[in-house]
């Protein structure tokens, strides 16, 4: 018989000690495995379970909410977030009225790109939108988890190293399993119609492309957010705002060209 995972997370009121061995003995004894555990956010504790059949997750939640110094908040099928949460100890941030946004901070990079990774790694097409000010890590950030998604990434329009607007590929760029990337602000600001022509191509290709700077890159074009499958916030501190009043500055660079500085 195939084995099903489940998360379950609980909620600590009173952590005494032999707590953990308690919880651990009743699933051991219910027949079901723990695959991984770990402490998430405060006081809240998440584990990877595997189990044979449903009527054992029904035994051990019966149980369970007869014990007073814990609460069950989740015991469901995992999603991404939750095996994020046990692998990292904590939740992703999501927007509560945008579900489809997710937010960072520099300190959780090793999280984000391990997210985006996990995003990566599923085929078909996903439009990725990510924000954030100069500098911050966003590019980087698209890279890595390319890298650990075992992706080919793949500059359509950058200022990474030095400004990098395409308007053809050749044959072997055409891929399934390569990351498309886009900086939203050099291809609406320095890109001629070829490149927008590319661009419209890569967007029926089934793989993934990921966009820095989707609002500015949506202002000028066709698309909408609502085109986006994902928005990704990266900021330095959670009290940062992301602006986009540089813009302006650079609409005024005489030369014409931008530097990876600028973003």
């Amino acid at each position: 018989m195939e084995k099903t995972e489940w998360y379950f997370e609980y909620e600590i009121h009173k952590n005494r000690p032999g707590l953990l061995g308690d919880v651990s003995s009743l699933i051991g004894m219910l027949g079901i495995n723990i695959v991984t555990i770990n402490g998430v956010d405060d006081r809240l504790r998440g584990m990877l379970l595997l189990c044979e059949n449903n009527e054992q997750i029904r035994r051990l939640e019966s149980i369970l909410n007869t014990m007073d110094n814990i609460t069950v908040t989740k015991l469901r099928q995992p999603s991404l977030r939750d095996r994020l949460a046990v692998r990292h100890g904590r939740y992703i941030q999501r927007d509560a009225d945008d579900k489809k946004t997710f937010r960072f901070v520099r300190d959780e990079l090793g999280l984000l790109v391990d997210f985006m990774a996990e995003l990566f790694k599923k085929d078909g097409h996903k439009l990725i939108g990510i924000r954030g000010m100069p500098r911050v890590g966003k590019t980087e950030s698209i890279v890595a988890s390319s890298v650990c998604a075992n992706k080919r990434w793949l500059f359509v329009s950058s200022t990474l190293i030095k400004q990098t607007i395409r308007s053809q590929l050749i044959e072997e760029e055409y891929s399934d399993n390569n990351i498309y990337i886009i900086d939203g602000i050099v291809s609406t600001m320095r890109a001629n119609e070829r490149h927008w022509q590319l661009l419209r191509e890569i967007m029926q290709l089934p793989s993934t492309k990921v966009i820095e700077h989707p609002d500015v890159f949506v202002s000028q074009s066709e698309y909408t957010l609502d085109d986006f499958d994902y928005i990704i916030e990266l900021r330095n501190s959670d009290e940062e705002e992301i602006t986009y009043e540089v813009i302006d500055e650079m609409k005024g660079n005489s030369s014409g060209h931008f530097s990876m500085f600028d973003f």
